[in-house]
């Protein structure tokens, strides 16, 4: 599985924390782990929760990534930004429960988390926990075991009904504003795992001449 850590402006000095969180999970697991910043470094490209979203249905749709990791100060606003675009299932987890029922009820492929509020004492090995419970299980077993058939269903009548409720992603990468795009994949990373992971030609060819343009 591949995993993607995105960061928005606003919690970014936070990076090598969360990364690091993630890490000891992802390692355990033996998932391949991508840092797409931001890293809370000066002068990087900016990235909003609303870009976070963007970005993240980038790489889930194209393959680049299997999961994704986000978040903002509350994680609301990067759970709705993310829930916006075709291919991608966010969640919200303040604390492991929250992470574990999301990944058996729901098996969604992004999860947001508030790295401003609450983010106090204990907040690392709480990140630790919610990691652990993430990744505990297939995603998509269900919880209580006894309502896991109702509940991939459900599952699965959500996701075609985004496929019939939102525009394909190309479309979307072709209409939005192109600087607006161009500063979202402009990360110091992106080039590198991106365009070695994407499984979607077509995506790839279209970012590149964004990123040269």
């Amino acid at each position: 599985m591949k995993v993607a850590l995105i960061n928005e402006n606003s919690q970014a000095s936070k990076n090598q924390i969360i990364y690091d969180a993630l890490k000891e999970t992802t390692d355990k697991k033996g998932y391949e782990l991508y840092n797409y910043g931001m890293y809370g470094v000066e002068g990087e490209s900016q990235l909003t929760y609303v870009q976070n979203g963007l970005l993240a249905a980038i790489l889930l749709n194209t393959g680049a990534a299997d999961f994704v990791i986000t978040g903002c100060g509350t994680g609301e606003g990067a759970m709705v930004a993310l829930n916006s675009f075709p291919g991608v299932v966010c969640g919200l987890a303040t604390e492991p429960t929250d992470a574990y029922l999301f990944s058996q009820i729901n098996g969604g492929n992004a999860l947001s988390i508030p790295y401003a509020k609450g983010f106090g004492w204990g907040a690392e090995l709480n990140l630790k926990l919610i990691f652990e419970r993430l990744f505990a299980e297939e995603s998509g077993g269900g919880y209580p075991r006894e309502r896991a058939v109702p509940e991939q269903r459900n599952a699965r009548i959500l996701n075609e009904l985004k496929e019939i409720t939102h525009t394909d992603l190309l479309t979307i990468l072709k209409t939005i504003d192109q600087e607006y795009l161009k500063e979202t994949i402009s990360g110091e990373k992106f080039q590198e795992y991106f365009f070695s992971n994407c499984q979607d030609e077509a995506i790839a060819a279209y970012l590149r001449d964004v990123l040269a343009n």
